[in-house]
């Protein structure tokens, strides 16, 4: 029998420990944290609901996060595997990503964007991309490549990577309290099915995009348009975690390829 192939990214470059790895994280952090908030005192701005509000205390900050993050993948010579995932998962996954779409497409508020106008949106949109690849890269590419760098089974990447990204939102508490605790319980469920969406895509794209649109259509009915009236469609991608953790706990043990080993037949005597 032919052993079977190996499906893990091609890892070059540098090699990074897990201490290194914390302090690229804390630094990730402290651009957006400290970063934003030096910003935003020097601009006068200290809200997301004027255009000029999101580009001083989201768009500059996290531009500068991202820039950061893929200046480390450089650094590392990274690029292949933090941007290709060559371990696939069962084809149903695929329905990680549908399910994130659909709420996403509900949970926009169309009405409140529309009020604020064409040049908020795409600076807003702008901004949540950032998000969403600044993030994906540093925990699903770097993280992730990390982890598996050290041979952690895969269970144990998905488990720990995501955790990772629930814990460094804590952050979060120095300006929502204690609120940010559960976020960050949410936040680790969500990286689980980013971290999914890179495995069924075969790429670290996908769950970029989705990431960043998943977080516009939370902020487009919420923080940052501040909409008195409520929008029923915001429950949307709320809904998400409780649907797809069912449907992943329902079908845990069916995630991972099957080993075409397992079927091998006992020739009789």
């Amino acid at each position: 029998m032919n052993p079977q192939p190996d499906l893990s990214p091609s890892v070059t470059g540098r090699r990074l420990s897990y201490a290194a790895f914390a302090l690229v994280v804390v630094v990730y952090l402290a651009i957006i944290q400290f970063g934003g908030h030096f910003i935003a005192d020097w601009s006068g701005e200290d809200g997301t609901v004027t255009t000029r509000g999101v580009v001083v205390t989201m768009v500059i900050p996290l531009g500068l996060a991202l820039a950061f993050t893929y200046g480390v993948v450089a650094a590392l010579g990274w690029w292949r595997p933090v941007l290709r995932d060559d371990r696939p998962v069962n084809r149903w996954v695929w329905c990680v990503p549908v399910v994130l779409l659909v709420a996403i497409l509900v949970g926009i508020d169309y009405g409140a964007l529309a009020e604020k106008g064409w040049l908020f949106v795409l600076v807003l949109l702008v901004a949540t991309q950032f998000v969403g690849w600044g993030e994906e890269g540093m925990f699903r590419g770097i993280g992730v490549t990390v982890l598996r760098n050290h041979e952690l089974s895969e269970g144990k990447v998905a488990l720990w990577s995501s955790l990772i990204f629930g814990l460094v939102h804590l952050s979060n508490v120095f300006g929502h309290g204690a609120s940010a605790v559960p976020q960050a319980i949410l936040v680790s469920l969500a990286g689980y099915f980013f971290y999914l969406t890179r495995r069924v895509s075969g790429s670290n794209a996908l769950n970029s995009v989705l990431h960043g649109l998943f977080d516009f259509a939370l902020l487009s009915g919420s923080a940052v348009l501040l909409d008195q009236q409520g929008y029923v469609g915001a429950f949307a991608p709320i809904l998400v975690y409780p649907v797809l953790a069912i449907v992943l706990f329902v079908k845990r043990r069916d995630i991972e390829p099957r080993d075409p080993r397992d079927d091998r037949t006992v020739s009789p005597v």
